[in-house]
Order: C-alpha cells, then structure tokens, then sequence
C-alpha cells in the first residue's frame, strides 16, 4: 500500500487542478533508474493502465506500475515547505540509502 499525508494530497489536488489534468487522472508514482544511487521517483499525472495498483486516498488517485510497486509498497508520500524549500518526499521503507543530494536511492 502506498500512502499519502493530508499536506500531500492537498498539494496535488492543486497540481492536478492547476495542469487541468483530466478527472480519470491520478498522480503516477514510478521508479526509474538514475542519479548516483541508482533509483529515482518520477511523478506525473496519468490515467490507469491494466495492471497498474490504484490507491484512493484523501480524496487523491495514485497509480503505480506493478515493477515500480516492488520498490514503493509501503510508502508515505508526503509535501514540505520550510526553509530548504519545498515538496514532495518520500518515507520509502524499501529504500536501503541515498546519496548526499538527496535525489536518489538504492534498494
């Protein structure tokens, strides 16, 4: 399962209203290979495809491929704004590390 934090939603609601993405529309979570760790999360607005894992969750649609599952079951995505800036995290359980930047992961 994957969840999603009250300050989360509230954000991508606004995100999804601001880039009028259609209705059907959920906020496409996957895991791509990349940066120095070697994973990376990907963000996007997409409608569900056959097999993917769709949470509805504060009244916010994710959608996760079923290889990217492997890697987020078990995720809190959360939204911060503080004096580092802002946006979305990950509290990732399958994370093994990162890499100093913070923009990517091993598992």
């Amino acid at each position: 399962m994957i969840t999603v934090t009250t300050q989360a939603a509230g954000k991508i609601k606004d995100i999804k209203t601001a880039q009028a993405a259609p209705e059907e529309a959920g906020l496409r979570v996957r895991v791509v290979g990349g940066g120095c760790s070697g994973f990376q999360y990907q963000l996007a607005f997409d409608t569900p495809q056959a097999g993917d894992q769709v949470f509805e969750l504060d009244g916010v649609r994710v959608v996760v491929d079923p290889k990217s599952f492997l890697y987020l079951n078990g995720t809190e995505i959360d939204y911060v704004d503080g004096l580092n800036g802002a946006g979305f995290t990950m509290k990732n359980p399958n994370a093994k590390g990162g890499c100093g930047c913070g923009q990517s992961f091993t598992a």
